[in-house]
């Protein structure tokens, strides 16, 4: 399953970005509290104001949270 397809399962509205060398996938979930992510092999585990979400991602696929904003960036 894709990334995007994960994301719309949980009922995530994600932004796909393409550059030449990485496709980046953006989750805005807004200011609220605390927002954590953390790679574990080929999932991202999400945790916001209490609440998990699992995604499904590319092995080697890197993960950030700045603000409440998940990227999910995937090098090609």
């Amino acid at each position: 399953m894709d990334i995007n397809s994960t994301l719309r399962e949980q009922g995530l509205e994600t932004r796909r970005f393409e550059y030449d060398d990485r496709t980046e996938f953006v989750v805005d979930f807004g200011l609220r509290g605390d927002a954590t992510v953390e790679a574990v092999g080929d999932t991202a585990i999400v945790i916001v104001d209490g609440k998990q979400y699992d995604i499904d991602i590319d092995e080697g696929a890197q993960v950030f949270m700045n603000n409440g904003v998940l990227t999910v960036e995937v090098r090609e």
